[in-house]
């Protein structure tokens, strides 16, 4: 497999200072340069912005496909974690008030990409997914 390189991902946010909490404390990224409409994080080796949204009366479409057997919201966004960083992070955060979307567990058990999964929301909505694969070979497996 390749090197990876980190990805760039910047989201919109009503409430920066919920969102800036959320990030630090409750995922423990740590937390890099800001402005006053904008912070960056470290985001398991990646970097994402939360940037303050400017006021409109726009709601965003929600979507979701179906995904061995539950609803997935489209867009998400997330990490794949090593498998037993994955499991650490699922103990870490299980203290946290964290309403899941979908509770962690093994998708797709015994077949090509079998991987640990969860999603759940940040205060805004925005919709998180991390997974991890038993073997990372099989990442895009078909």
């Amino acid at each position: 497999m390749n090197k990876i390189s980190p990805f760039h991902l910047a989201i919109p946010v009503d409430n920066l200072s919920i969102c800036r909490k959320f990030y630090g404390e409750v995922l423990q990224c740590e937390e890099g340069r800001s402005s006053s409409h904008w912070v960056d994080f470290n985001f398991f080796g990646h970097q994402l912005v939360i940037h303050q949204r400017p006021v409109t009366d726009e709601v965003p479409k929600k979507v979701y496909n179906p995904v061995d057997g539950h609803s997935i919201p489209v867009p998400h966004f997330g990490v794949v974690l090593d498998w037993d960083v994955w499991h650490e992070f699922k103990t870490m955060i299980s203290g946290k008030n964290i309403k899941f979307i979908i509770e962690p567990y093994i998708r797709f058990k015994g077949q090509a990409g079998e991987q640990a999964t969860m999603f759940f929301l940040d205060p805004e909505g925005n919709a998180l997914e991390f997974k991890a694969f038993k073997n990372i070979e099989s990442l895009f497996a078909k």
